[in-house]
């Protein structure tokens, strides 16, 4: 006689046969239910490993994406502060042109012309007359240079004649001492020249 009872392969669920002592839809004797007893292991059986191929391979997957996502992200990043930077610029020239087409504007009107040639190139109008007035340098003052009032200036008081006629005596009596003696030639070095 042939065995009718075929063994079912590793890793499948054992189908449960209807017969006496079994219940139909439960894999195991009466009394036990399926899910209990297929979670406890039986004791000769080697434990799988937590991390299959499938799972590793997934792994490996998402660590792919997201190292091809954060340089996406890195170069996104920087073209969007490089944009903020362009766009500042244009904003920026925008601004100068807008300064320079009023500048245009202004030149066109004759009376600026007029004032500018007066400020700048000290032009005057026939039969007029120009006056500069000096610093104590000779130098033109700037025009927004202020005047002051003659009697608001502090005014040293005067030294009597004799007190500067007596330190020409000190000093004649006393005179500084050089450190060194001038050089008898020009040639970049430091030391006297001459006979000694």
């Amino acid at each position: 006689m042939v065995d009718s009872r075929r063994t079912p392969p590793r890793g499948s669920r054992p189908r449960g046969r209807t017969g006496p002592g079994r219940v139909p839809g439960r894999g195991g004797a009466r009394g036990t239910s399926g899910p209990v007893a297929a979670r406890v292991p039986a004791a000769g059986s080697p434990r799988r490993p937590r991390l299959t191929g499938r799972a590793a391979i997934l792994v490996l997957v998402l660590a792919v994406l997201a190292v091809s996502y954060a340089s996406s992200m890195r170069a996104y990043l920087d073209q969007r502060s490089e944009i903020n930077a362009l766009k500042s610029k244009i904003a920026e020239r925008s601004a100068d042109i807008d300064d320079l087409e009023r500048e245009k504007r202004r030149w066109d009107d004759p009376a600026y012309v007029r004032q500018q040639a007066r400020e700048r190139l000290k032009f005057v109008m026939p039969g007029e007359r120009s006056y500069v007035v000096l610093d104590e340098n000779g130098e033109p003052l700037d025009s927004e240079s202020e005047l002051s009032d003659p009697d608001d200036l502090v005014k040293d008081a005067p030294e009597a004649w004799w007190a500067r006629a007596w330190e020409s005596v000190e000093l004649a009596g006393d005179p500084p001492r050089q450190a060194k003696p001038p050089a008898a030639e020009i040639d970049g070095s430091d030391e006297p020249t001459g006979q000694q």
